[in-house]
């Protein structure tokens, strides 16, 4: 449907006025004419559509265009998205890149301008975003806010690097994101009264309410590794006006099977106000962030959904700017070409790169959780083979390797427990933040071929066993595909199905992995330069 004039009827849902009612919602030229109360009406519900509050669109493994076209059936019409995965590969070149190929599609991509590029320097990454970078960045009228500012440490410290880009995005008159898992008290006063508006990173109750006690809104996320909802969503109830939904990180099998809406639809049936998670879902992202999304008003761009009710908030249609971009579960979009931008320069390894003397009998491992970013710091009693550190799969204590993906350079080995691999490797070139490419695996030579399927295809996903090799080409950053969003998913269940079937009892065995170089969340993580205290900010030796 693409018409100058046309007309719905049924029950809209005022959220802000907590009502809903019969009525006609008129829409010309894009935008809400008119809406007009009737005695009756048909009795599907009209309401403003979704809105992922925090998503890295590069954790799709699909361009912007493409996830737009796996989102609108389940009712989003815009996301707010820090393009900081791309932004450490290509730099500000790689953040034009999403906002130009978000711009091909009718779908409202609010990007920012990332805050943390290179996350730490304790990682090697392909690009740097200075503070005249990210003043570049804020200027353009696309550009919606400072995304996430993981260094916590530097806004305590009052680093003059990270302070200048927060008072940028103030001149600017934009939010700036905040990223600070576990920081409670006097720190997170401290850190929100600097300016952080957001948190999606809250893992506990009391972490929240701290933060919500001080003002800042908090993120509830449910993504395909990180899983908060549970934890968090009870305090929709007394704070709806701080509240957010967001998936942070979203792999395509889960995005084919729904995104805002499922957690509108688990926090509804745990009890929870409608209005109030609507209220988080549609509202509060919209106006913290000054968004053009309609909110279902007269003189709003006409973005909204037609749902069967509200309890299972079954889109039947989702509309953007008017247009009809999704009905009965399909998308309307239709696919768009999309460049390749990329920057991988390393040649093909051997298993002898990945070997380790062993130089005490015991090792520092990193515990891996499902469901969750951070990690413990265990030990273990080494496991060797002619005088070498191996995994020992019997334990579930697994090689660990990040190799440099933008020169040569030798691998950075450690282990790491709970990934249940018994044969074969995993391996991703999707490796928060500088995104060098990940590997664990049982052995040498299966860790060596998982890397180098990867670097044949400058980017991807690999699994490597006895009976079977996969491979997911991600040919842009070494990030995303540029091809059918569902063809994408269907490849990627395939990958992550092999992976289990080696043994890895993972919910989401790709996307914890790549979170394992990921320093800014403790406790141990493993960069290309060395196994790494996320807790001290220091380096730390393999062996205890």
């Amino acid at each position: 449907m693409n018409k100058e004039f046309f007309s719905l009827e049924g029950q809209i849902v005022d959220i802000e006025g907590r009502r809903t009612f019969a009525g006609k919602v008129e829409v010309e030229k894009g935008k809400i004419k008119a809406i007009i109360p009737l005695p009756s009406a048909p009795q599907h519900y009209l309401l403003p559509g979704f809105v992922d509050a925090h998503i890295h669109i590069e954790s799709s493994l699909l361009v912007p265009s493409e996830f737009a076209r796996l989102a609108v059936p389940f009712g989003t019409v815009a996301t707010v998205s820090d393009p900081h995965e791309i932004g450490n590969v290509l730099g500000i070149d790689g953040v034009k890149y999403m906002i130009e190929d978000g711009e091909k599609v009718n779908f409202k991509f609010n990007f920012g301008a990332p805050s943390c590029v290179p996350a730490t320097p304790f990682e090697t990454a392909g690009a740097e975003i200075d503070t005249a970078g990210v003043e570049e960045l804020l200027a353009d009228p696309r550009v919606k806010y400072l995304a996430e500012m993981m260094n916590w440490p530097g806004v305590l410290h009052d680093d003059p690097v990270v302070m200048r880009k927060i008072a940028a995005a103030k001149e600017a008159g934009k939010p700036v994101d905040g990223h600070a898992p576990g920081l409670k008290g006097e720190e997170a006063r401290q850190y929100i009264e600097k300016g952080m508006s957001t948190d999606h990173e809250c893992f506990t109750r009391e972490e929240a309410l701290d933060k919500l006690n001080h003002g800042m809104f908090v993120q509830i996320r449910e993504g395909s590794a990180a899983r908060n909802f549970a934890a968090l969503y009870e305090l929709l109830a007394d704070y709806p006006l701080q509240m957010m939904l967001c998936s942070d990180d979203k792999h395509p099998d889960s995005l084919i099977e729904g995104h805002i809406d499922v957690l509108v639809r688990r926090a509804v049936a745990n009890g929870i106000d409608v209005f109030n998670v609507l209220q988080a879902a549609c509202v509060n992202p919209v106006k913290h962030y000054t968004l053009d999304v309609g909110l279902l008003k007269e003189g709003d761009p006409a973005d909204f959904i037609v749902v069967n009710n509200l309890q299972e908030f079954k889109v039947a249609q989702t509309y953007i700017n008017g247009q009809l971009v999704a009905d009965k579960g399909q998308p309307l979009i239709g696919q768009v070409p999309s460049a390749i931008v990329n920057q991988f320069n390393i040649s093909p390894k051997i298993a002898a790169d990945f070997a380790l003397p062993a130089k005490s009998a015991r090792i520092n491992v990193i515990e891996a959780f499902d469901g969750e970013l951070v990690t413990r710091h265990g030990t273990a009693t080494v496991k060797t083979a002619d005088g070498m550190a191996v995994s020992d799969p019997e334990n579930d204590i697994l090689k660990l390797a990040v190799i440099n993906r933008y020169y040569d350079a030798p691998p950075a080995v450690g282990f790491i427990k709970n990934f249940g691999l018994k044969e074969g490797a995993i391996a991703s070139s999707v490796g928060h933040d500088s995104h060098n490419i990940t590997v664990v695996g049982v052995d040498d030579a299966a860790i060596a071929r998982a890397v180098n399927l990867i670097i044949e295809q400058k980017g991807g996903l690999s699994a490597v066993c006895k009976a079977e090799e996969l491979v997911l080409p991600l040919p842009v950053a070494g990030l995303m595909a540029n091809r059918d969003g569902y063809a994408v998913a269907s490849d990627y269940i395939k990958i992550d199905r092999l992976s289990k079937a080696m043994g890895s009892s993972l919910r989401a065995p790709f996307m914890t992995l790549s979170f394992m170089a990921l320093l800014v969340i403790p406790a141990v993580k493993l960069s290309d330069k060395g196994l790494f205290d996320g807790h001290k900010f220091t380096f730390m030796d393999v062996f205890a």
